[in-house]
């Protein structure tokens, strides 16, 4: 039975029970079977890069199944984890694998996927709209709903980047040198051929609110 994981790839819920072509075991933590966790199987010994990611049942057991023969790194990766070291084996193994905690929340979090920051970012309140201009709120007079400031960053930013990914989310050293969050996000929209783009955006969004909100 195939599922959506974590990082959006297919993952698959299976039966016990590893063959040649298959790498099967169980995964423990500090507190005994992780259930619920990611485990990938990555080669590049293959003409291109192959990775298959299976998530453990309720006991910590895992099977990755119909793998090509090849060399690979196993790994364990999930919410409160950090990547556990990876384990070079070939198919056809029994590999019993240790779960990592994160020492921290922080820690943990950078593992998640980019939905995840970007579901943090903080949307203006419905009683902000529609926008009462620049002697206002900063938010654009024509922007007369919530709903339309969720589609300029749908249409107007998610559409030229993957808002929450780990490039997207870490601010340059080059930019951090304009000073705090805030003005790092601000010299970081100024730069690039995209600058016209994005400082029109902002301006109907609410310059200082939005860049405010993506420091956050």
């Amino acid at each position: 039975m195939k599922s959506r994981g974590m990082f959006g790839l297919s993952v698959v819920v299976f039966a016990i029970g590893a063959s040649a072509a298959e790498i099967s075991g169980v995964v423990t933590g500090p507190k005994g079977p992780e259930a619920g966790v990611w485990v990938i199987a990555e080669t590049t010994d293959l003409p291109t890069k192959f990775a298959k990611v299976v998530v453990t049942d309720e006991s910590g057991r895992y099977l990755i199944p119909e793998l090509p023969q090849a060399n690979y790194s196993v790994w364990v990766r999930g919410y409160g984890l950090v990547d556990s070291r990876k384990i070079e084996s070939p198919a056809g193994k029994t590999l019993d694998l240790k779960a990592v905690a994160a020492p921290s929340a922080k820690a943990a979090a950078e593992y998640y996927p980019g939905m995840y920051w970007y579901s943090l970012l903080k949307i203006p309140d419905k009683s902000e709209f529609p926008g009462t201009g620049d002697k206002g709120n900063g938010i654009s007079e024509n922007m007369k709903t919530q709903e339309h400031w969720v589609d300029t960053v749908k249409n107007a930013c998610q559409s030229c980047h993957a808002l929450g990914s780990h490039g997207m989310r870490t601010v340059p050293k080059v930019f951090q040198e304009s000073g705090n969050s805030f003005q790092a996000w601000a010299r970081r929209t100024q730069a690039g051929q995209a600058m016209t783009n994005m400082a029109t955006g902002l301006g109907y969004m609410g310059a200082e609110g939005a860049l405010k909100r993506f420091a956050d």
